[in-house]
Order: C-alpha cells, then structure tokens, then sequence
C-alpha cells in the first residue's frame, strides 16, 4: 500500500459521514418500531460521539499533503476505526435479543450491509479494514452461535454456517477488488508514464522538424536564389535549359519538404486554421493564371466554372483552401496527358462545391479507396513516374475534414478522375480593394528606400543585395539582432527586414526592442526567414510584424512585401 492510504481512507470517511449519519438515524427508527424502547435513542447518541470522534482523530489525514500516520497516532486511527464500527454494529445484539424473529433478521441486514459498506471503502488500507472489520464480523458471526448456545437451539447454528459463507464470499470479492484496483492503478500510472514520454518524443520531433525545416531552407535560399538571379542575366538556350531545371528540382524539394512538415503538424494536432474573407473568384483567378500555362504546354485545356451563386467573398481559411486546390490542380495536370482538364465550382446552403476534373491515366477500382492514404501511391512506380510523396491528398483531406468538410473522389481507369471538395463556409464581407505593387511596377515604389537588413548568413546577404539592387534600395547590412538593434538607434529606416534565428540576439528580440521606441518603432518590419512553422508565424506576428515571408525567397514575392509595406506606411504618414 502507498503511504497516501490512510490518507485516502480518511478522505472517503469524511465525504460519506452524512451517509452513515443517515444511515444510523434510519436504523434507530426501525429498531425503535421493532421493539417500541427508547434504547435506539441511546444507541443514536453513541454513534453521533463516536463518529465525532473519529472525523476530529482523521481530520489530520484530509489535509493535503498528509502522509502515512506513525507511531501512537496510527495506532489511535485503528482504535478510532474499531470503536466506530463497534458502537455502529452494537444496535444488532440489541435486536437480537429484543427484537423477536423480526429483529433477528434486521441485525443480520444491518450488519451484512456494514461489512460490504467497509470492505469497498478500506480495502486498499489493509491494517484499517481489518479493524474495522473485526467489529462488524464478530457481531455477524457471533451473534447466531450465541443465540444458539443461550436458547439450546442448536439448529440456529445454521445461520452462523450462513454467515460465515457470506463473509467468505466477501473475502474473495474484496480480495478481487483489491487486486482490480491495484491493477487499475498500475495501469494508470504506466499510462501516464506513456503519456509524459510521448510529450517528450512529441517536442522532439517539433524541435527536430523546427531544425531540419531551417536547415534545410537556408542552403535551398542560396540555390534557389542564385538560380533566380542567374536566370535574369544573358544566357543562350542551353544555359536557360540548365537554370529552368534546377528551378524545378528546388520547386520539388520545397513541396515535398511543405508536405513532411504539414502531415507532422496535422498527425500532432498541432494544424492551425484562421478564419478571414477570401474572394473565390479572385483565388481562382490566380490559380488558373499558375496552371494555365503549364497545363498548355502539355496540350490541355484547363477550364474554370464558377456558378452565379457561388458568393463573391467567403469566409473559410484562405491558405488551406488554396493548397488544396494546388494540390488537386498540380495532380490533375500531373496525371494528365492529353483532353482537359475544368474546375466547376457550386455554392449550395451555405456549402462550398469545388469538383476538379480530368481527362487522365484514372485510379484502378480495386486502388481508389487508398488515395489518401499517407504515404501511399496508386502503384509502385508512381513516384519513379511522376514524383511525389504520396502525401498530397492524404493532407488535402484531412485539411478538408479539418475545416468541417470532405474531400472524395470517382475515378475510371484510363478515363480520369474528379476529386470533389465539399466545405461548409459562410458568405463575407466584401473586401476592400487595396492597391499592392506588383513586382513589375515595385521598383518605383521601391526606389531611394533605405532598408536595414539583419542576417546572419553572409550567403543570404549577398543574395539580398542582388535582388533589391535593381530596385534603387539602399541597404545596410547586419549580422545580428544586436547590431539591428544598435544600426535602429542611430538612423531611421523605410523598412526593416529581419532573420529569425541569429547569434547575441534573435529577430523576435531585436524586433521587440525596436518596437520599444527610437527612430524606427514604427518602421515596418518583415520577417523573412527559414524558421516556417506555424509556432514561428504567431510569434512573429505577436511581435508586430508587417509580412511574414519565409526561405527560400521568391524574388517576386519578397519584392511585393516590401512595395507593399512601403505604400501602406506612406498612406498612414499622409492620413496623419
């Protein structure tokens, strides 16, 4: 037993005192029927002082905290245990004697029930049970030999024969429910062993995919940037040929790495959805300005059909649509040779149709349940073919689920497949146009701008340097979060770009520390960096950041933010 026992027992005998309270004025009043003496009163009395006197001995045990009882004070628990139920119990010798037949029976009632009452209450305390037991029993069993013996009826002895079988039954189911509960909490515990190694190995598969996501994003942030900035320079066909790939195989790298961490974030629970207003139409547009030209150069025909009561606005989660329709349009274009492929979009009691459709290689019947299942492709040499994790739709529906909806499929062999997202959203707001340079017009915007960038890597220095320099920025580079921090004291900024993960200090202090105040507590600050999971985004955003862009950089998006960034402070200034 565990040295919290007594200390258990004692908190059960306190919240089941009323009970025994009222439990004893209910056999006084019977005693009292049976036998019509003021006897029952007395006896009442008794027990309402010894039951006072054991809730002030066991009080001790209630408090938090308390521990096993020692010395005298553990043998006072056992002689206040023993006096309880002695004087509780001594009504039945009372209507043994008193009571007639009708008494007789009621004693042995009142005392069958005692027993059970105290064995379910103490028996994970051995040393209590069984002085409070020895009361209960010596009545119980006592009482028929006696009887026998005083009236020479020795067939009454049978009753004592009876009894005996009861206590021996209890015994065994006491013996059953102290083993059930030992194991219970052995279970219990070892579950909760379990449960605190699976919180560690959950943080660190966080921290390890925190890590290999950073680590992996910086040297494809060099790659893919030099990449971009050598394709802007003159290069002969076959040079062009060279650079395009090596864009594809980063665009690749970069999904499947997406995909890995999305599916950890999903599989932890860790998957955080927002609610904002999203223009259908809008997104759609844009998806089909993406696809429509790859579908085109392998002779498809991507089309978008979108009914008319399919709202201007919703309002849903704008990102985790939008990678679903990716992943369903990236799929159908993937997997389809030749013929077409077209986007029909419905709107019906407040739920969302998006069915994409196309005319490719299709799904075998007996492979079409397993499409989304993780990890798993319609044949083995699907990723040799055509690439992939396998995880794309597995996310795609759980994302679907996620956001309250579904995601299915139907699907012939040789004649293509439809996968149909069907998601419960609401009608929004209409959103407000707001005017954002696009990276063709960004460089007069952009022009003369002083910019302060922090970044630990002098790669991704070099890099930054290259692509803002034909805009007409003027940069001023920095290590560190200190140095920012240091460089923003001393002179204001248009803008502020700000790594994450850097030595002395990080970007979410040195952003903090400028936000405190100085020449730059309002300048806009955007978070570009390789730390891209969701944890890193909020704290960011709790930081007061204006954009957060994430590496390897897209040179379009990366200039857009910051034009972007540029236009709002410049229509605030001019508001104010």
């Amino acid at each position: 037993m565990t040295a919290s026992g007594f200390a258990q027992v004692a908190r059960v005998r306190r919240k089941e005192l009323p009970t025994r309270l009222a439990m004893a004025a209910f056999i006084g009043l019977t005693a009292w029927a049976i036998t019509g003496t003021l006897w029952p009163l007395a006896w009442f009395g008794a027990v309402l002082v010894s039951q006072a006197i054991d809730w002030a001995v066991f009080r001790r045990l209630t408090l938090d905290g308390a521990g096993e009882p020692r010395g005298a004070y553990r043998l006072l628990c056992l002689a206040s245990a023993t006096q309880t139920t002695a004087i509780y119990s001594s009504i039945a010798a009372f209507l043994w004697f008193q009571g007639g037949t009708l008494g007789q029976l009621f004693a042995m009632v009142q005392v069958a029930g005692a027993l059970l009452h105290v064995s379910l209450h103490m028996h994970h305390q051995r040393s209590l049970l069984i002085a409070a037991v020895a009361p209960h029993g010596l009545y119980f069993l006592g009482l028929p030999i006696l009887g026998a013996m005083l009236d020479r009826n020795w067939a009454e002895l049978l009753v004592a024969v009876a009894c005996l079988l009861y206590v021996a039954h209890l015994v065994a189911a006491v013996k059953q429910t102290s083993s059930s509960t030992k194991a219970l909490r052995e279970a219990g515990l070892l579950a909760e062993q379990e449960r605190a190694r699976a919180e560690v190995a959950s943080a660190a598969k966080s921290d390890f995919l925190a890590v290999i996501s950073h680590e992996i994003r910086t040297p494809m942030n060099a790659v893919l940037s030099a990449a971009n900035l050598l394709r802007r320079t003159r290069l002969d066909r076959d040079q062009r040929e060279h650079v395009d790939m090596l864009l594809d195989a980063g665009d690749v790298l970069m999904g499947l790495l997406n995909d890995v961490l999305d599916f950890s974030k999903i599989e932890a629970g860790k998957m955080e959805l927002e609610q904002a207003d999203m223009s259908v139409r809008d997104r759609l547009a844009a998806l089909s300005r993406l696809w429509g030209p790859k579908a085109m150069a392998q002779g498809l025909r991507l089309t978008v059909d979108v009914d008319d009561a399919v709202p201007d606005v919703i309002r849903t989660d704008p990102l985790r649509l939008q990678q679903i329709l990716f992943n369903l349009l990236s799929n159908a274009v993937k997997f389809t040779r030749r013929g077409e492929i077209k986007v029909s979009v419905g709107f019906q009691a407040a739920v969302l149709t998006v069915a994409v459709q196309d005319t490719g290689v299709g799904i075998p019947a007996d492979r079409l349940a397993g499409v989304f299942n993780s990890f798993e492709q319609v044949e083995a040499g699907t990723t040799r073919r055509f690439g992939g994790t396998g995880l794309g739709l597995a996310i795609c529906r759980r994302l679907a689920e996620l956001m309250g909806g579904d995601l299915t499929v139907e699907s012939s062999e040789g004649e293509g497949s439809t996968f149909t997202l069907i998601l419960p959203v609401e009608a929004g707001q209409a959103i407000p146009a707001r005017p954002a340079a696009a990276p063709s017009d960004a460089t007069p915007v952009l022009q003369g701008k002083t910019i302060l960038a922090a970044d630990d890597h002098e790669v991704n220095r070099r890099i930054l340097s290259l692509l803002l320099a034909p805009h007409g920025c003027r940069l001023t580079m920095v290590e560190n979060g200190a140095e920012a921090v240091d460089a923003a004291a001393v002179q204001p900024f248009d803008l502020i770009l700000m790594d994450m993960q850097m030595p002395v200090m990080d970007g979410l202090q040195a952003t903090r520390a400028i936000r405190a105040g100085g020449a730059n507590a309002d300048t806009p600050v955007i978070a570009l960096t390789a730390n891209a999971l969701d944890v890193h985004r909020a704290a960011w955003a709790e930081a007061g950041v204006a954009r957060f862009l994430t590496k390897p950089i897209d040179p379009d998006l990366l200039v857009g933010a910051l034009a972007e960034a540029a236009q709002e402070r410049e229509r605030r200034a001019y508001a104010a």
